[in-house]
């Protein structure tokens, strides 16, 4: 959820400054190959057990890039997302935005696999990242090298995930500032949003845009009415169950058709739509709707590397996890 309130704009460009400043010396930290020596069977581990589970449940692969998102977007990419709640504090697990996340068996597994190689070696963060790319190219996705190096942090608080994440609700300018403060540019934004080429939503996602719009029982204008009117037989008001493609069609490959949805206006959020809203990112839209997706791929690759360097813990910060779900 986005609050919407801005920063002092004096404010929010030294915040920036800061966030680059710790972006650059703690991503320092990662590097290819760097269970060589302490794991060398790390990866290999991680991709066989992904693969087993994803070539039996392809549709898996869209919620755990997700939650490597949903992850790094709050305090960095430190595995915070796959903590349990305990007694005395509610974790990002249990956010609004993250009940819906799915996949945590598969992290379960692949750290259960790496653990019995390599005990106390390998982080949940780092193998929250490897699995999430690993899933991508397991769907006709693009594959990226992933930097290592990661250590899981020890908080998560069920109140950052709400002011943390991006929200389907979203307009440009609460997007555009959002990933700023994880250095995160329009490019990315334009670029990890195409993210939803896979995957489904719950109708109370959109729901707003079909039935109630502005609270006067309207629809967006922003969206396409041919696809409203295919969206109302699917999900009726209040309807909090059913799920709908958001790539309709293809939504179990990774591919460019989420580009020329968005520019027939037939995103499924908001903040797909917001897209449209700011020139440079809506000649992107444009520029994969019709080159096919030409440079996407590795577009997408490189977002998703530097994504995945944010706010990251290394050396002696944090700790190497025995359980996922678990602080030692």
């Amino acid at each position: 959820m986005v609050t919407g309130q801005k920063l002092p704009s004096f404010l929010f460009f030294q915040l920036i400054l800061v966030l680059q400043v710790l972006y650059h010396s703690n991503a320092q930290g990662l590097k290819l190959g760097y269970y060589h020596k302490t794991c060398p069977n790390a990866e290999s581990i991680i991709w066989n057990t992904t693969h087993q589970i994803i070539s039996r449940a392809p549709t898996l692969a869209a919620p755990l890039l997700r939650m490597h998102f949903h992850d790094c977007f709050v305090r960095g990419c430190d595995g915070s997302v796959l903590l349990n709640s305990t007694k005395t504090n509610q974790s990002e697990k249990d956010a609004f935005p993250n009940l819906s996340l799915r996949g945590f068996h598969v992290i379960d597994a692949v750290k259960s696999e790496v653990e019995e190689a390599c005990p106390g070696v390998v982080s949940c963060a780092d193998i929250l990242a490897l699995v999430a790319r690993d899933s991508v190219s397991m769907i006709q996705g693009p594959f990226w090298e992933v930097p290592l190096g990661r250590r899981d942090g020890r908080v998560s608080i069920l109140n950052e995930a709400l002011t943390n994440l991006p929200s389907p609700f979203a307009n440009i300018t609460q997007l555009k500032q959002l990933f700023a403060t994880k250095g995160l540019n329009e490019k990315d934004l334009a670029v990890l949003s195409g993210g939803h080429t896979v995957g489904t939503s719950h109708c109370v996602g959109f729901s707003n845009r079909l039935y109630n719009f502005t609270g006067k029982g309207d629809t967006d204008p922003s969206m396409d009415p041919n696809y409203i009117v295919k969206l109302k037989q699917k999900c009726k008001p209040g309807d909090n169950t059913t799920l709908v493609e958001m790539d309709p069609g293809s939504f179990k490959t990774f591919d460019d058709n989420y580009y020329t949805l968005v520019a027939k206006r037939r995103g499924l959020f908001q903040s797909d739509a917001a897209l449209l809203n700011d020139a440079v990112i809506k000649a992107y839209v444009f520029l994969q709707a019709s080159t096919h997706g030409s440079t996407f791929a590795k577009d997408f690759a490189a977002s998703m590397v530097k994504m995945g360097k944010f706010g990251v813990l290394t050396g002696k910060q944090g700790e190497i996890r025995k359980h996922c779900a678990l602080v030692n």
